[in-house]
């Protein structure tokens, strides 16, 4: 059988159509027993691509990644947009341990939750910069002047009263209530530097305020979807019809992944199937022309 030119162009045109719009690719909907959604994403070309470098899913463990090392992440609150991560090395009622801190990477895009409180434990009063503006802002000024907060005195005595903390009997004035608000625009709290052996962080009193041992320990994490914080359209869409919402590309393409593993550029009612063969269901945005155009290809060609 011969092809006419017609024919060719027409079957490449059709091929290129399919092919921009699909590729093979399976999205996770959960990590673990946490429900995956955007931004995030289990694997690259799922989610937010701002997100996927921060947050992974290895073996089913969903971690935040940071210079400072990796976090689990214990929750994710889609409605408020936060997520809460748990520090192996920080200090809580139930044990004390040595920690070098925490920090977010400047670019990452997260910050800190107004709920989180860290307490910096068991500094060196007499040299530590939290405690000396000079040893902070270096204003030649050597007069004693605490950046810790004031109102936090009871999370300081509530914590030196937990076991771990009272055998060892530390000063309370060795505990600083430290905002992230005081961390800097890198967002780092380097104990070393700072002269203090380790660190707890709280993100709820769970509503008992005068019981460490039942607060929730932790850090919480503040995100954003754009810079006006808009929920894209296309995701919306795309999740509607029961696809994970994703870019991927060198130019960070709009891809919706459906449930039979298959991309494409709009959204999954468009739903094609391999166990059969490839079979077109009705999509309302395009998928009839595309079948036109094959049924009139078959007709030209036989």
């Amino acid at each position: 059988m011969k092809l006419s030119h017609a024919s060719i162009t027409l079957l490449s045109l059709i091929s290129l159509l399919f092919l921009s719009s699909i590729s093979a690719q399976i999205c996770q909907r959960s990590c673990g027993k946490q429900i995956l959604t955007f931004p995030f994403g289990s694997d690259p070309g799922c989610g937010d691509p701002r997100f996927q470098q921060y947050v992974n899913c290895d073996q089913q463990k969903l971690t935040l990644t940071t210079h400072t090392g990796c976090y689990p992440i214990t929750n994710i609150d889609y409605t408020n947009q936060v997520i809460y991560i748990s520090d192996p090395s920080m200090s809580t009622c139930s044990c004390t341990q040595p920690s070098k801190g925490f920090g977010l990477d400047w670019d990452a895009p997260f910050t800190f939750h107004d709920d989180t409180t860290f307490a910096l434990l068991d500094c060196s009063v007499s040299s530590s910069p939290i405690y000396t503006l000079n040893g902070l802002y270096g204003d030649g000024n050597n007069s004693k002047a605490p950046l810790c907060d004031n109102q936090g005195t009871p999370i300081c005595s509530y914590l030196y009263s937990c076991t771990p903390f009272s055998t060892i009997n530390l000063p309370i004035s060795t505990c600083c209530i430290y905002a992230p608000v005081n961390l800097g625009p890198s967002f780092e709290m380097d104990l070393k530097k700072l002269q203090c052996t380790s660190y707890s962080g709280l993100y709820s009193y769970n509503g008992q305020e005068s019981n460490p041992e039942n607060w929730n320990y932790g850090i919480a994490l503040k995100y954003k979807f754009n810079v006006n914080n808009e929920y894209p359209s296309s995701c919306a869409q795309c999740e509607k019809s029961h696809g994970v919402c994703g870019y991927t590309g060198p130019y960070n393409s709009f891809n919706c992944n459906c449930p039979n593993g298959l991309n494409t550029s709009l959204d999954c009612f468009f739903v094609s199937s391999f166990n059969n063969g490839l079979r077109l269901l009705p999509w309302k945005n395009g998928a009839w022309l595309m079948y036109i155009l094959a049924c009139s290809l078959v007709w030209v060609l036989f």
